[in-house]
């Protein structure tokens, strides 16, 4: 029992107060020994309810151990007002978003709905010169067959040669250390 009370005498007593965030959860650190290595621990007390969701990120990569040094109330403040910027900015972009899209509306041009199209076509055969006799479209059909035709027996090849998965290699003639990368 002695042993059990000194060791909570110990954690309370020996622990180091580090910081405290702006929903006033607090942050502790103590050295600690594991394994007979001292090993700096470090964890939170929540105010109010345990929710690690109103931890920040600094802390949170402070109680990690990504960053050494915890974060200093300056540092806090400048990203919370770099986040609270960024906010500004994305709210910016949604309205003149949604005011270009409304005049868009208004022109009579299609209004996008978010999803990615193929590629105009009607615009890429207008750039196509045409006969008043329709020769190009002729002609551009022709190629469109012989191009389908060369494409299908390439196809075709490569049924008929059917790729083994066994790995080639040079077998009993290698030698280890003697492979140089092609130049």
């Amino acid at each position: 029992m002695r042993r059990v009370l000194g060791k909570i005498s110990g954690l309370l007593s020996n622990r180091n107060m580090v910081g405290v965030d702006k929903s006033g959860n607090k942050y502790f650190t103590r050295m600690e020994e594991v394994d007979g290595i001292m090993k700096e621990k470090r964890w939170v007390v929540f105010k109010g309810e345990d929710d690690p969701t109103s931890i920040p990120v600094e802390w949170i990569c402070w109680l990690n151990g990504q960053r050494k040094k915890a974060p200093t109330p300056e540092e806090m403040m400048e990203l919370e007002a770099r986040r609270e910027r960024v906010r500004q900015n994305v709210a910016l972009l949604k309205k003149e978003e949604e005011e270009r899209r409304a005049k868009e509306g208004s022109t009579g041009k299609r209004v996008s709905t978010g999803k990615v199209a193929g590629p105009d076509l009607k615009s890429f055969i207008r750039q196509i010169p045409v006969d008043s006799e329709g020769s190009a479209v002729e002609e551009s059909s022709g190629a469109r067959d012989s191009l389908r035709s060369s494409q299908e027996n390439k196809t075709e090849k490569e049924k008929v040669e059917p790729e083994s998965s066994e790995p080639t290699g040079s077998g009993a003639t290698f030698r280890p250390g003697t492979w140089q990368p092609p130049t």
